[in-house]
């Protein structure tokens, strides 16, 4: 047994998310966090065992959903919700034990997407042999086409948001070198980071949005999300953040490179904080009370994502034997909320070359 386990509260801190999908926070996390405790504390399983358990369950629930038989589905839906509780709780004993490995967080996403697959064309064909429909086995083909597409966005995504991250630091970092300029940090990673002082600015933004022009994008110097951006900058990642965040921590380590000390930091102007989602909060004001109540539960906007996905399409379609209508809502759904994300993005690069400009502004009146 290991002593060094903490209780169930901090355990909860340390292994949930601040944000996740909404079937996670209410229907996963109540039973998957205290598993996690007990398995973490009087087992040595590890993440990857618990992998490869998560991924066998899926393949049996794809069997049970092959018989097509609707006694057979309900089998087949509460086996896949247990497997993917499994699927949760592998990432959360790697971040309170501290055993997160690039392996493992590979082996989890392709185990993933296999599961998917299979049960997706297991489920349409055990309907097909049922019903001899041939609309179930386009079913099959949405499923996986969507189930992917949604992983190639999203991964697309991240990449032109580290892109245009990368870009502005490297002006920064170039105006520090130059004028000894203030530290950067980014609105979402503040925001991300503190949920509290999310709600905070979002209430703030709402209310002001309605007579505030959408112009140029601003470099907010408040005191009160300078202070947290010191004091995040001042603190060194945890073990258990650092498993869970690779990219963020990367990026955290490129913007602390060349950093000066904390006596000196103490020293400087304010952070400079820049918004890359500026003009989406503007033509959205009703969007921030929303997202702000959604925050205060841990739930995240994007309430139909690719778990939404696969548990309307392989828990709600098989216990209600309608397979072929939750199907088709939860396809269409997830392409609404891909289309949405698609749409925050096509802003946020308006705002990204907005600030790119006020960079180059700056430097030609500097030189003048």
């Amino acid at each position: 047994m290991r002593r060094d386990i903490p209780p169930l509260a901090e355990v909860r801190r340390i292994t949930e998310k601040k944000r996740d999908a909404w079937w996670t926070v209410l229907l996963v996390d109540p039973v998957a966090t205290p598993l996690v405790r007990l398995t973490a504390k009087y087992t040595r399983i590890t993440p990857n065992q618990i992998t490869w358990g998560a991924f066998l369950l899926g393949l049996v629930s794809a069997a049970f959903f092959a018989f097509g038989d609707w006694r057979w589905l309900i089998a087949g839906a509460f086996v896949y919700h247990l497997s993917f509780i499994l699927d949760c709780m592998d990432g959360k004993v790697a971040r309170l034990t501290g055993q997160g490995s690039v392996f493992g967080a590979w082996l989890d996403f392709v185990f993933d997407r296999i599961r998917v697959a299979v049960c997706g064309v297991a489920l349409m064909a055990g309907q097909y042999d049922r019903t001899g429909e041939t609309i179930y086995i386009w079913l099959a083909a949405a499923v996986v086409f969507l189930d992917t597409l949604r992983y190639i966005n999203g991964l697309e995504i991240f990449k032109i948001r580290h892109t245009m991250r990368k870009q502005i630091k490297a002006r920064v970092r170039a105006a520090r070198r130059a004028e000894n300029s203030a530290e950067l940090a980014f609105m979402e990673d503040l925001l991300r980071n503190n949920p509290e002082a999310d709600i905070e600015q979002d209430i703030r933004q709402a209310a002001t949005a309605t007579v505030t022009p959408v112009g140029a994008v601003e470099v907010a110097e408040s005191a009160e999300v300078a202070e947290f951006a010191e004091r995040e900058h001042a603190q060194a990642p945890t073990a258990a953040a650092a498993a869970t965040a690779t990219a963020t921590a990367t990026e955290a380590a490129e913007v602390e490179a060349g950093a000066e000390t904390e006596a000196e930091a103490q020293n400087k102007a304010p952070a400079r904080v820049i918004d890359l989602h500026q003009e989406f909060r503007h033509r959205f004001p009703v969007y921030l009370r929303a997202r702000s109540f959604f925050l205060r539960h841990r739930i995240r906007t994007h309430l139909v994502s690719g778990i939404e996905f696969q548990m309307g399409v392989f828990i709600l379609g098989p216990l209600f034997d309608s397979v072929i209508k939750a199907t088709i809502v939860s396809g269409a759904l997830l392409l609404v909320f891909e289309l949405a994300i698609i749409y925050k993005l096509l802003l946020s690069t308006r705002d990204f070359t907005r600030t790119i400009d006020s960079f180059e502004r700056e430097e030609v009146a500097t030189a003048a």
